[in-house]
């Protein structure tokens, strides 16, 4: 399995706080089946706003800990990627390797938890023109998607890809992510399931038990979330997002790209 989205880096964002942390994380995703994990730094988060979230300094620092997972016998093999925090920018962001996982195909983005800006519908579609795919963090966790699960629809019509976080399915972050990310998946809205883990305690990996609790929702198909699809995005390759919409059933070609950008 690829775990896509996590902060296993020690000392970086507010994810592992020590080697020995971030050795015993990545020692349980082992355990767990998984061989490949791609960190995700904050980017251009509050969080991290005093911190060096340069190219150069994760993939160093990414370096550094591969060592220590290679002298430790731990089989799994690390990428570096990045959370970048929705500001008015993306655009700009698009030709950073660190941020568009290596490739400048694909940008992982997340919202603000109470409100999405309404200004993401442009900032998406001129992304998604510009040839970045936009891959949407833990929708179920924001309180609009909470509030109108159609959202989720909205971000896949307009050529997104969707992310949902194991331990929103598991429900160790609350009941109302849980029932939104069980909707997602059953909708065949999910491409990618990541941990988000951030410790060696309450937000561990945890890709196993959600991909099992998805395949008794969904059946084999789930493992896409967890192998083909998060592969697809290191290799830069395109996503099948070709799925059946239950909200407003078929849209004309037209009111998508209206909605995208904004247009009454």
């Amino acid at each position: 399995m690829i775990d896509f989205h996590n902060h296993i880096l020690p000392n970086i964002d507010d994810g592992s706080k020590s080697l020995d942390i971030s050795l015993r994380m990545l020692e349980y995703a082992s355990q767990q089946g998984i061989r490949e994990v791609v960190n995700t730094v904050h980017f251009q988060h509050p969080k991290v706003e005093m911190e060096d979230i340069s190219y150069s300094r994760i993939k160093n620092k990414l370096q550094n800990l591969q060592n220590e997972l290679n002298k430790n016998n731990i089989d799994i093999k690390l990428h570096s990627g990045a959370e970048v925090f929705f500001l008015p920018n993306l655009l700009k962001l698009k030709d950073n390797p660190l941020a568009t996982f290596d490739n400048g195909k694909y940008m992982l983005i997340e919202f603000p938890s109470l409100q999405i800006p309404q200004i993401q519908r442009q900032q998406l579609f001129d992304l998604k023109l510009s040839g970045v795919t936009p891959i949407i963090a833990h929708p179920e966790r924001y309180k609009n998607v909470q509030d109108d699960v159609s959202m989720v629809s909205d971000w896949l019509e307009a050529g997104c890809i969707i992310q949902v976080d194991a331990g929103s399915i598991l429900g160790g972050l609350g009941s109302k992510s849980k029932k939104v990310a069980e909707e997602i998946v059953k909708n065949g809205w999910c491409q990618i399931i990541g941990s988000d883990s951030h410790n060696s305690t309450n937000r561990n990996f945890c890709l196993k038990e959600a991909l099992y609790l998805s395949k008794k929702w969904i059946g084999d198909i789930a493992g896409n979330m967890v192998n083909e699809n998060p592969k697809a995005v290191l290799e830069g390759l395109s996503i099948n997002t070709d799925i059946e919409y239950d909200y407003e059933k078929q849209r004309t070609l037209l009111s998508r790209l209206k909605k995208v950008i904004g247009i009454t």
